[in-house]
């Protein structure tokens, strides 16, 4: 497929490019010895991490950078550009590495997908459900590698303790509580401003909703705004409810979900709740005793928070109860409270051995650590528990059609309208 080809977005509905593809690159392209070349697409902040643990690696090779900030083009040793299209459509190019604002993760990977790009997006992969299920479908058609940003999947500590769990350590796993408790900054009120002269807006906001230019808007405040991010449960909180999610064994969307919560501290412009208490219940297959709770805490204008991590997950099972924390903590208690050791060494979230684990799947042709499968039912809760607390009320879900039953308001929120915004692209 030729780059005109890939630059077309289609429908307003869907509005992702879902052209089928020529001539690409197909899962374990690369072969054991092969250096993987690689586009970075968005190079603010998180990239910085991600760059620096490619870096390191001899295997691979950073080739160019996708940026609409001027300022953020500082590399000499690659080549630069506002329009990851050029990236896309350079063959030389084996996968791409999306650390764009939230509204551009799906989007971009999908038409990496396109490309014949193996893909590595961080999280969460998608702005809603219905584009986590697109991506999937583009992962699949084109044979690609696609990694969700979840680094706690590639984490010996995580792996090992779901084993546990999944051994029976605890018995039967029928509620996981996950928490994200966190002193965030307030981002004020401001009123729209003049685009700085560094910025290409146009390309910033790009498919999303067309909003003014402002200050608190861009940078790290498009977290907190509807059209651009997926607020904190789908900032920081995402990283808990993913091994939540796994340890509690779940392998479906729930079928019930039910939240409270809103703006209980910050008096500015942010969108999304600072506080949120959201329920997801699953049916399991149905049967008697096969039913499953996962329970989201948020709140972020506090300091004080369960087991002294502000990021963990217990888990309840009929023989005890297990705390995990991505910040590499575990504790696991039997019956009546009584401690239990386990072997299991400490360790952070790992973001090494999850660029890792994707650039090995790329050579192997194996499903990575955090596939897209995984990411898209992960990614899935936040936003679900985001339209929960928004619309105000709790809803039935049916998990084989991702559609909200019978609250059409609320369903609408599963997808979105896409803004035509590409002519022709701009010159490298």
């Amino acid at each position: 497929m030729n780059g005109q080809d890939r630059r077309k977005f289609l429908g307003q509905s869907l509005a992702i490019a879902t052209v089928t593809s020529a001539g690409q690159v197909s899962r374990g392209s690369s072969n054991a010895g092969e250096e993987i070349r690689i586009g970075i697409i968005g190079n603010g902040g998180r990239a910085g991490n991600l760059k620096a643990e490619l870096q390191q690696r001899q295997d691979a090779r950073i080739i160019w950078i996708a940026e609409v900030n001027e300022d953020r083009k500082q590399d000499k040793a690659v080549k630069h550009t506002g329009d990851f299209r050029n990236v896309l459509d350079d063959p030389a190019v084996d996968a791409v590495v999306i650390a764009t604002p939230d509204h551009w993760h799906a989007p971009a990977a999908i038409l990496a997908c396109e490309a014949g790009k193996h893909v590595y997006v961080e999280k969460p992969c998608s702005h809603t459900v219905r584009e986590g299920r697109l991506l999937i479908e583009a992962a699949e058609r084109n044979k690609t590698v696609v990694q969700h940003g979840t680094q706690v999947r590639s984490t010996d500590m995580m792996i090992e303790a779901i084993e546990l769990l999944r051994s029976g350590i605890i018995g039967d796993v029928k509620v996981a509580k996950c928490w994200n408790v966190q002193r965030r900054a307030n981002i004020g009120k401001q009123q729209p401003g003049k685009v700085p002269d560094n910025l290409d807006y146009e390309n910033w906001v790009g498919p999303a909703e067309w909003l003014p230019y402002q200050q608190n808007r861009v940078n790290s405040g498009w977290h907190w705004f509807y059209p651009y991010g997926t607020g904190d449960m789908g900032n920081d909180g995402v990283h808990d409810i993913d091994y939540a999610r796994w340890g509690l064994g779940v392998t479906a969307h729930p079928n019930r979900i039910a939240a409270v919560g809103g703006k209980y501290f910050f008096d500015d412009d942010q969108q999304f709740p600072d506080t949120q208490h959201v329920l997801f219940e699953y049916d399991g297959d149905g049967g008697f005793g096969n039913q499953k709770t996962l329970i989201y805490e948020q709140r972020l204008w506090s300091t004080n928070y369960p087991h002294h991590t502000d990021s963990g997950a217990e888990f309840y099972g009929t023989e005890g109860q297990m705390y995990l924390s991505r910040r590499g903590k575990i504790e696991v208690l039997g019956s009546r409270n009584v401690k239990r050791d386990v072997s299991v060494t400490p360790e952070g979230q790992n973001t090494r051995k999850h660029i890792a684990n994707w650039l090995d799947c790329i050579r192997s042709g194996n499903r990575p650590n955090a596939d897209i499968q995984k990411g898209h039912l992960t990614s899935s809760l936040c936003h679900l528990g985001n339209i929960a607390v928004r619309a105000g009320r709790g809803f039935e879900f049916d998990p084989k059609a991702e559609q909200i039953i019978n609250e059409p308001d609320a369903n609408r929120l599963l997808t979105k309208q896409y803004r035509e915004h590409w002519g022709r692209p701009k010159a490298v």
